[in-house]
């Protein structure tokens, strides 16, 4: 993405010029009038006109004074002059001079409704309108200019609540709008969404033969349109005898609206058929709704249709289409997009510019975030919140805090995004001291934290390792901050607690959340549900799957591909594919979770059978489908098909394989035995093969017990990890397998470190709701010689012979040496303390099961008839009638 650089822009600062700096052609401080008063003494009789005169001049105050002088003589000033000088007020914004003829309005020589409306429009057009309502409401007599003015304040603030209320108001006082004045009302109706008042005005309109009107049915249209009583609109529209662009602009605003954008392409088409060009609204329209929509590839075709139709997009399509591409994951293209702007001569805005930078925020491209930065500041556009905001977030996400910092510290008038995305800012980099120094200093301006600021400072502390001070903040909300806790707030704790592997502190605060009557969001669910992917979780993870059925939230797709994922993870793979079977609509996460979990069990046939339904539905598969179908024809053993699948992958589908997949094709030689073909596969790799390849190699030369390539894959795997205490075990007891046990320092080095680190073995299970711990060669349990006797008489019906030909590399000493291992104690445990043999075993352990215990594992699964599920640091396996799911190559 090199060659996305916006050349019109010279290298940018980085430093942001001060206000005054930086003012543009479109930011000059206006022109202020000036009013001068000089005393006219040699006019003894003023008249009207010289009146009138004065206040086309804008010589305002001369007005004012002259008309203290007809006072004094005892004349009085006719009504259309007074106007004259209201108008002058509003034309020269002089708010303090119209109150002063205010006061002189007893000068009028008969009293004149036109003159009270002047005097209403005066005080609303110069912003007191409160002084407009209360001469307005004192009015002994309103006419329909009265009404229309009073209508017209509220309308020009957007107060359209106000409007609505006038309008019955003017009904009772028997006043009927006009054909200017009705526009205005249904407007307001439109606006609030009154559509119950909407009709009623469409029935007064017909009452009153003002249909005839195009500017009042458009109105009307609009309504309906707005309120989203699409059926309503389109009857009107089709029984308009005049249509013109607006007409055809709101019907097709209105399909937009309720998402029916082909219905809404439709009658776009229709308006050429009827003669009427579209325009760059109609265009607009169509454009930003296919954007909202997500469709941005029909919109970006409907701009280059525009293009060819000769009508030039202006800075709302391609802000719209920037934006769109932004927020639909298409970034770069956005990018691109902008730069086609500038090449068009089109000056961006705020929102365009915002987009782009947040474009940048995401792919953490600073160097353009800096380019549209500098922009900004030619622009003199710095001082907008929203882009400031952007900025704020762009450096922070690129890591330049004290960038983010400084533009913070720029912008003048802060709103609670800026605090918050300064804030976020720090936390997200670990920065949670200067974080709350900021929230500090928060609480002392005049934007207070909301409940966005605290939830941002509890996952900060979180996520960062201090639970201690989230859990503070987390009790201080509501109690210092006055702010009621919300849904994201007890998220926060939640996801962060299954962060640290806390995950009985997050289900903790699950349970709590719901015993305050919180109910858990989809994010929720889907925060701790990866927590409970483990064998000892299964209760857990049917709590939660209760609380979604509870919920009614197994119909989001992210949450049942999270059970999918987390089922298969904690032993239940008829569960993930109930849910996957009973699935009204998936997206390939779904079907990459089933495969995946198949390929977990050592299901191949599953998997496989999965991948080619998947196929025929005519989805494409994604770089997680390949790695899991080559990992499945490993465990088939189908050297042949994993190959042809995985030159598929570039070939047919123009993806570049990862460094996963070259790791899964070693697993696919290595089941097979065919190791030479492995290292040539490694000798070709077009990219440097790392520490999950020659795992891959070494795992393959232990299980075929080749020496030679063992040495070389662990030797490798010194290079990239030296400080990996499990590869420094390995490599000692290989190097004592080939007599290479010499006196050198980096194999002292290994028996050292061999003799002081090894890995001690722990086991977890669950038995009757309680999760027990079991440590290799731990005697120090009540039942433990109980448990040592029942192993030891088990491990004499195996008769394992535990020389292994003489090959043994493990992780774990040998139990001569280092005592009954672990998940001997806990498979022990569980059959010892069911009154008649469990169904299942779950054990989730922290280092690879020897083959020792492996062997135990299955003769257990044959002897007792139950299942085992164990996962170690290797492989998922799952025992049952004396054979397991690993197929013998962990």
């Amino acid at each position: 993405m090199e060659n996305l650089m916006i050349t019109c822009i010279s290298k940018p600062p980085v430093i942001i010029p001060t206000k005054h700096d930086n003012l543009s052609e479109f930011s000059q401080p206006p022109t202020k009038l000036s009013f001068t008063y000089t005393k006219n003494t040699n006019n003894p009789k003023i008249t009207d006109n010289h009146v009138k005169y004065l206040a086309r001049s804008g010589r305002l105050a001369e007005a004012v004074a002259a008309l203290d002088s007809i006072a004094l003589s005892g004349s009085q000033v006719r009504p259309n002059t007074f106007i004259s000088l209201l108008q002058a007020c509003i034309d020269f914004g002089s708010l303090d001079l119209g109150r002063k003829l205010h006061a002189r309005i007893h000068l009028v020589k008969e009293s004149d409704p036109f003159v009270e409306t002047k005097l209403v429009s005066m005080y609303a057009k110069c912003g007191s309108f409160a002084d407009a309502r209360k001469v307005f409401d004192e009015m002994s007599q309103k006419n329909l200019y009265t009404w229309s003015a009073m209508i017209g304040t509220y309308s020009r603030v957007s107060r359209w609540k106000e409007v609505v209320e006038l309008f019955f108001l003017m009904m009772e006082d028997g006043v009927l709008p006009d054909e200017f004045l009705f526009p205005r009302i249904l407007q307001a109706c439109a606006n609030c969404g009154d559509v119950r008042t909407g009709r009623l005005l469409h029935s007064l309109v017909i009452r009153l033969g003002m249909v005839c009107y195009t500017r009042v049915s458009n109105s009307v249209l609009a309504v309906y349109a707005k309120c989203g009583k699409l059926r309503s609109a389109r009857r009107f529209f089709d029984y308009m005898n005049e249509r013109d662009r607006v007409t055809w602009n709101s019907m097709l605003l209105a399909y937009c609206q309720k998402g029916e954008n082909d219905e809404a392409y439709k009658l776009f088409n229709g308006m050429w058929g009827e003669g009427i060009e579209p325009c760059i609204v109609s265009w607009n329209i169509l454009i930003n709704s296919y954007n909202q929509l997500g469709r941005c590839d029909v919109a970006l075709g409907l701009m280059r249709e525009m293009e060819s139709s000769r009508v030039s997009p202006d800075v709302f399509t391609w802000t719209s289409m920037i934006s769109g591409l932004a927020q639909n994951g298409r970034r770069w293209q956005a990018l691109f997009l902008f730069k086609e702007m500038l090449l068009a001569g089109i000056k961006p805005n705020g929102v365009s510019i915002t987009s782009a930078v947040s474009a940048c925020a995401s792919l953490k491209v600073l160097k353009l975030g800096l380019e549209i930065h500098s922009i900004a500041l030619r622009m003199g556009i710095t001082d907008n919140v929203l882009v400031g905001n952007s900025l704020i977030d762009m450096y922070a996400k690129c890591g330049e805090l004290e960038a983010a910092r400084q533009v913070f510290d720029m912008i003048e008038e802060k709103d609670i995004y800026t605090w918050n995305s300064m804030i976020a800012g720090y936390c997200q980099a670990g920065y949670c001291g200067k974080a709350y120094e900021l929230f500090i200093k928060m609480q002392e301006s005049d934007v207070k934290p909301n409940v966005i600021t605290w939830n941002t400072m509890i996952s900060g502390y979180i996520q960062n390792g201090d639970e201690d001070r989230a859990m503070d903040l987390f009790q201080r909300i509501e109690q210092d901050g006055k702010i009621r806790r919300n849904t994201a707030s007890w998220n926060a704790l939640i996801s962060g607690y299954v962060q640290l592997g806390a995950i009985d502190k997050a289900f903790g605060v699950f349970r709590q959340m719901q015993s305050c009557s919180i109910s858990p969001n989809s994010v929720t669910i889907l925060s701790i549900l990866p927590g409970c992917a483990n064998l000892i979780a299964m209760k857990k993870v049917k709590e939660i799957h209760g609380c979604i059925l509870r919920r009614d939230l197994e119909f989001v797709i992210s949450i049942s591909n999270s059970l999918i994922d987390t089922y298969a993870k904690s032993g239940n793979i008829l569960y993930s594919r109930n849910i996957f079977d009973g699935m009204s609509t998936r997206d390939i996460i779904s079907w990459n979770s089933i495969i995946g979990g198949y390929v977990l069990h050592g299901c191949f046939d599953a998997a496989l059978d999965l991948f080619d339904q998947m196929r025929k539905l005519g989805l494409k598969p994604n770089r997680g489908t390949f790695l899991s179908i080559i990992l499945a024809h490993g465990i088939a053993k189908m050297v042949d098909e994993g190959k042809q699948i995985f030159s598929s992958i570039s070939d047919n589908y123009e993806i570049i394989p990862a460094i996963e997949h070259y790791s899964a094709m070693i697993d696919l030689y290595g089941r097979s035995g065919r190791l030479g073909e492995a290292m040539e596969f490694i000798e070709d790799m077009p990219i440097e093969p790392d520490s999950s390849v020659w795992t891959s190699l070494l795992t393959a030369s232990r299980i075929h017990k080749d020496i030679a390539l063992a040495v070389l894959a662990g030797e490798r795997l010194l290079d990239l990890e030296p400080g990996n205490i499990v590869v420094n075990q390995l490599m000692y007891q290989i190097y004592s397998l080939c007599g290479k046990l010499d006196d050198s320092s980096k194999v002292r080095k290994l028996e050292k470190e061999s003799t002081l680190q090894r890995s001690l073995g722990h086991s977890w299970i669950e038995v009757r709701n309680k999760v027990h711990t079991f440590v290799t060669g731990d005697q120090s349990k009540p039942s433990s010689n109980l448990l040592h006797s029942w192993v030891q008489n088990i491990t004499r019906e195996v008769n394992i012979d535990d020389h292994h030909g003489g090959f043994f590399i493990e992780e774990e000493e040998k139990e001569e040496i280092g005592g009954i291992h672990s998940e001997k104690l806990a498979i022990a445990f569980a059959l010892i303390s069911s009154p008649s043999s469990p169904q299942s075993i779950r054990i989730v352990k922290n280092t690879r099961m020897c083959r020792n215990c492996h062997l135990t594992a299955k003769y257990v699964s044959l002897r007792f008839g139950c299942e085992i599920y164990l996962s170690d640091t290797k492989f998922f396996h799952h025992f049952k009638n004396g054979r397991c799911s690993c197929g013998d190559y962990w």
